[in-house]
């Protein structure tokens, strides 16, 4: 018995934006890993990375939600995607920002 051809089909299928936070991480990291530093293997350099990584991560899956929403006609999901996102860099930054650093207020 001949068994017919069938497509390769991925064992997984993701959805579009479904791992837009691993790739903004990744990316985000990859770029502040070296801009302006001398050291970048000290402590305080990596902490930068992590932030950095996270936020970025953070933001583009917040702008891919957002998009994705945009294109179903979801404005308040659109909105609600990219506040949420904007609170989510910003809690990374108090999180794990620098205390020797100022703030840059006023």
């Amino acid at each position: 018995m001949k068994y017919p051809v069938q497509p390769y089909l991925p064992a997984v299928m993701t959805a579009p934006g479904e791992n837009s936070f691993t790739k903004g991480f990744v990316a985000s990291a990859c770029i502040s890993a070296f801009q302006g530093v001398a050291q970048p293997a000290s402590q305080a350099n990596l902490k930068r990375v992590l932030r950095h990584g996270l936020q970025g991560g953070t933001a583009l899956a917040a702008g891919t939600r957002a998009s994705m929403a945009l294109r179903h006609r979801d404005y308040s999901g659109a909105l609600i995607a990219a506040t949420a996102g904007a609170i989510g860099v910003l809690l990374i930054e108090n999180l794990l920002r620098d205390p020797a650093r100022p703030q840059e207020e006023k």
